[in-house]
């Protein structure tokens, strides 16, 4: 493989301190996953449950943070009901009935946290583990690229409640602010698992920001068609994907975070991000739009403590996944440890017009063993000599994941943003 010639950018981020806001990666003037966020969610006793959410709720309903709510089998809020949870609610899901929330077409849920008293769903076993309850399902009748107006979801529920997509961009599913979903994505016989959030069929007018899902079975954020605009997002020790985008969506994710683990993956994948316009070709249809991703300000790391060992042992894959008939626009992200970092679909035929598609513009890679590869070909002198182009301003270091953030191994507040005022980075691989 051809290395390019070698450049050296200096990247001078002003004269304010290293906990300043960083021009790459996940931005703030202070760490945003302060207060509300847990990264040790099996050390917290969040009391025992005293009141049963079970069937459907038909009805305008409220939960309030003085109970404690046990979540028992598939309840969906139906019939244009909405679901309104107090800021500081805790939500059990209950292992033994596999237990979800499904928020289904026409119907809302307001779960509006706040950063000193955030909602939360975890598990209730006395030793929580990852795919102890089902999840978060949330129905709406925006666009997907599937034949007809309206699809069903497939995790061995009802399917006459379990239908979403339609013609309304604009719909409005509630808002999710300030929230933790912890310990989802239990396995459903012969189809997988459960997602601990997955958005399907969601219009623009639903708000989504400030929400954390740590130790997920299944993928932490699945989003199936749609129009919609993520922001401060953090998937935290995922075992399958953290930001998994299908079916058609058009879709912002804006200043979000994702941590892999090098010990925890799936046999269905375990990427940071992927990105693909369907599982088979024969389920959608050409004419509509395709699953178009712009995310801006991630950050994408494999917080391993001896990130070239595990690498060698195979341990670590891909960062991000393209898959063919689709775009990704991916700006001002940081992707370190991984190998490597990004991976097309060898069905992806490379020329200027499908990589106009596929952009990474002001990134930067740090510690990856390559940088973007063609799935199943080691040469990728082409993709290097595009994308290492002066214009798209991509930089890269090999800096130890220590040195490279602020404080991720700090057990109680990790901060995730850029260390350094001033980066020193190479395309020397």
């Amino acid at each position: 493989m051809k290395t390019i010639t070698q450049i050296v950018w200096i990247l001078f981020f002003g004269v304010f301190s290293v906990n300043a806001q960083q021009e790459k990666g996940i931005t703030g003037s202070n760490n945003w996953l302060n207060n509300w966020t847990e990264f040790k969610p099996n050390k917290v006793d969040y009391g025992q449950a005293n009141q049963i959410l079970a069937g459907n709720i038909t009805v305008n309903t409220k939960l309030f943070k003085k109970n404690v709510y046990i979540l028992q089998g598939s309840v969906f809020v139906t019939n244009n009901a909405t679901l309104t949870i107090e800021p500081g609610t805790v939500i059990i899901g209950d292992y033994e009935s596999s237990a979800s929330l499904i928020i289904t077409k026409g119907a809302t849920i307001i779960a509006e946290g706040l950063e000193t008293d955030p909602i939360v769903f975890t598990s209730n076993r006395s030793s929580r583990k990852a795919g102890d309850w089902g999840g978060i399902v949330i129905l709406g009748d925006a666009p997907t690229n599937k034949f007809g107006n309206a699809s069903s979801v497939n995790f061995d529920l009802d399917t006459s409640l379990t239908s979403y997509g339609g013609n309304n961009v604009s719909s409005n599913s509630g808002i999710l602010k300030f929230v933790r979903i912890e310990f989802a994505g239990k396995k459903i016989k012969g189809l997988g698992n459960f997602n601990a959030l997955l958005l399907a069929g969601v219009g623009n007018k639903t708000v989504l920001e400030n929400i954390m899902i740590s130790y997920a079975a299944g993928d932490s954020f699945e989003i199936y068609g749609g129009e919609l605009t993520l922001n401060k997002l953090a998937s935290f020790k995922s075992s399958s994907d953290d930001f998994k985008f299908n079916f058609g969506t058009q879709c912002r994710i804006d200043n979000s975070l994702a941590i892999r683990s090098s010990y925890l993956t799936s046999n269905l994948g375990s990427r940071c991000i992927d990105v693909a316009s369907y599982d088979k070709k024969e389920e959608v249809d050409f004419t509509k739009k395709q699953t178009s991703v712009i995310a801006t300000n991630l950050t994408l790391i494999n917080n391993s403590e001896n990130i070239n060992v595990d690498i060698q042992s195979g341990l670590v894959k891909e960062a991000v996944y393209v898959s063919q008939n689709t775009s990704l626009d991916l700006k001002r992200t940081v992707i370190s440890g991984f190998n490597p970092a990004v991976l097309l679909d060898n069905k992806i035929e490379i020329n200027g017009e499908n990589l106009k598609k596929i952009k990474f513009e002001q990134m930067y890679f740090n510690f990856c063993k390559g940088n973007i590869f063609t799935e199943h070909n080691s040469d990728n002198e082409d993709l290097e000599n595009w994308y290492g182009n002066s214009a798209f301003s991509n930089v890269y270091s090999q800096s130890d994941n220590k040195e490279t953030f602020i404080d991720l191994f700090n057990e109680k507040k990790p901060d995730f943003r850029l260390r350094i005022a001033k980066i020193t980075a190479s395309n020397d691989h």
